[in-house]
């Protein structure tokens, strides 16, 4: 017998033991006809079979996340039980050392996706049978629900079934921590470094699968009153005596999630009435039969907005993913006439300026009180993000941090006041959601809208303003999608043999390795070129999907509005030198 041989013999017993043990019928049967294919020679059957054993879906900062189907490698009811039975264990250890005698509380939420409630009821019963006073939500709802409701409930841990953007064969499992088990400053929000590599030997010390109990009852199904107190809490963010316009035709699409409803519930109730939903995509749909890729972010995913806001010449566009933590704009641009969507980065920017202008407002009516001290905050984001955002918090007394990618960092900013990531993640109100939100940011999107539009002026305009302060900055991305994970090794070792000399014409006169960490910053896998005329390029590979992600960034000066389209112009030619520049770089 070969090697090959072998080896194939101890996939199908592996396979054979763990369809024994399956309690789902239908992932079980999957398995069963998928061995049969592989052992009959069936080659793309017998790829798939080692892949879905080729290890153990591993637990991270983002928790899991993959394709749903049998195996160690997908996600499925063994897998989500064995991370539920591991993370109660986790709860327990944590909740005893902080306060003992105490149970641990938390709750657990589900969108919309295949199998996302039942890996939230059997993740329930098994926290329920652990000994964790445990809060069910009562229906699939947003991520953003999720956070605010373990903050609200005062849980020590909360568990959201979603994949978020990913394709509709994927599902994951996000972890929050608060309570008693983490620090003050990430009560909240997702698990970093080392609450992940701890529950993750937890579950990894989880015994055989028939030890895992489950309950059959004792948890609590939260009221359908949790949406309406999040609605309502969202909506009070309204500043309706210093921004009182409302005056704004919104097309809203929830990309077949589960945000349409309560974001339009929000926005109706801070006196945005004219909101439209995009009809085919309004409903909950898990195949996401409109889009090829439910990510507000692909071309193509707001065909159906914009041409929606077309027919009904609206003002704004604003757009979901679908588990609704991610907000996306789109406006008629008034240089071409066309629709398009804004930046991460420029929405990012419009809202730290309308955060303080709020906050400008708020101080103005608060200074004739005796003894009152204008109370300044932090505004945070990502390191690949703009640095327009710096910029603005410095010019208005704010103080400015940088983070690793990812809100389970920005949310862990002490003192913040407001974070957001260019992936489409804003955080606005960071006292209720410690997390990125959607519904929320598309509320004071809607808010800084409509001020301009009773200005005669677009979202457009509020931008050129911001740059004529602080200087016109421009972004792009190139991502470079893998078949195998060893390509991103491979290109980024390619990087740091061979490193590049200039970007753009520009001289590399920084160049920083992100693996070796530093104060400001933990240790990551990525590559941080600055050039001579402030031009940067990041290089990393992405945590959640197989991807290799480049973030570039030029800054021009303008020194008048009538520049403005000549800066635009010359910005747009630099970043095209830079990709191609990038491109050679990595050998494509």
């Amino acid at each position: 017998m070969t090697s090959s041989d072998a080896e194939f013999e101890k996939l199908i017993s592996d396979a054979g033991e763990w369809a024994a043990q399956d309690p789902d019928p239908i992932t079980a049967a999957a398995l069963s006809e998928l061995t049969g294919l592989a052992s009959s020679g069936v080659a793309a059957a017998r790829q798939q079979l080692e892949d879905s054993f080729s290890g153990t879906l591993q637990f991270g900062t983002a928790g899991l996340r993959a394709a749903l189907g049998p195996g160690p490698n997908r996600m499925n009811r063994v897998v989500v039980r064995r991370a539920a039975a591991g993370l109660a264990a986790f709860l327990k250890d944590a909740v005893a050392t902080a306060s003992p005698g105490t149970r641990p509380r938390a709750v657990v939420g589900y969108d919309a996706r295949h199998n996302s409630d039942v890996f939230a009821r059997e993740t329930t019963a098994i926290f329920t049978a652990a000994g964790i006073d445990t809060f069910l939500m009562p229906s699939a709802l947003p991520t953003p629900l999720l956070a605010y409701a373990v903050r609200s409930l005062d849980c020590d841990g909360g568990v959201m079934v979603t994949a978020s953007h990913n394709p509709p064969q994927d599902n994951g499992y996000k972890v929050y921590l608060g309570g008693r088990a983490v620090e003050e400053s990430g009560r909240g929000s997702q698990i970093v470094t080392p609450y992940d590599s701890q529950i993750a030997a937890s579950i990894e010390s989880v015994g055989s699968l028939d030890s895992i109990a489950l309950a059959e009852s004792g948890w609590t199904v939260l009221p359908g009153s949790i949406t309406g107190e999040y609605e309502a809490a969202m909506a009070g963010l309204a500043d309706v005596e210093n921004f009182p316009a409302r005056e704004l035709k919104v097309v809203l699409t929830p990309m077949h999630g589960v945000g349409g409803a309560t974001a339009v519930s929000v926005l109706n109730a801070a006196g945005f009435t004219d909101v439209t939903l995009v009809e085919e995509q309004a409903a909950p749909d898990p195949d996401f039969p409109t889009v090829s890729f439910p990510n507000p972010e692909e071309p193509g995913a707001l065909d159906l907005a914009l041409a929606a806001a077309a027919r009904s010449d609206a003002d704004i566009v604003l757009a979901n993913d679908p588990d609704a933590d991610r907000a996306a704009v789109a406006a008629k641009d008034p240089d071409t006439g066309a629709w398009r969507m804004l930046r991460g980065d420029e929405v990012g920017s419009l809202l730290g300026a309308h955060v303080v202008a709020r906050h400008t407002a708020d101080s103005r009516q608060s200074d004739a009180a005796p003894g009152h001290v204008a109370k300044k905050g932090v505004f945070a984001n990502s390191i690949v993000s703009s640095r327009l955002l710096s910029r603005i918090a410095a010019a208005a007394g704010f103080a400015h941090e940088e983070t690793l990618t990812g809100f389970k960092w920005i949310s862990r900013v002490p003192g913040l006041v407001y974070g957001y990531e260019e992936a489409l993640g804003y955080c606005v109100a960071p006292e209720l959601v410690r997390d990125k939100d959607g519904i929320s940011a598309s509320l004071l999107i809607a808010e800084l809208a409509a001020a301009a539009k009773a200005e005669g002026k677009t979202v457009f305009d509020t931008l050129d303003e911001i740059y004529l302060v602080h200087g016109l900055h421009a972004s792009d991305q190139l991502s470079i999608r893998v078949a195998d994970l060893g390509l991103l090794d491979a290109m980024m070792n390619r990087l740091r043999a061979d490193p590049p000399e200039s970007f753009g014409g520009s001289a590399i006169e920084t160049f920083v390795d992100l693996a070796e960490g530093s104060e400001q910053l933990p240790p990551t896998d990525g590559l941080l070129y600055l050039t001579k005329d402030q031009s940067r390029v990041i290089i990393r590979p992405s945590g959640t999907e197989p991807k290799l992600k480049c973030y570039l960034e030029v800054i021009k000066s303008v020194g008048s509005a009538a520049e403005l389209a000549e800066t635009r112009h010359s910005a747009r030619t630099t970043l095209d030198h830079i990709l191609a520049d990038v491109r050679e770089a990595l050998g494509l």
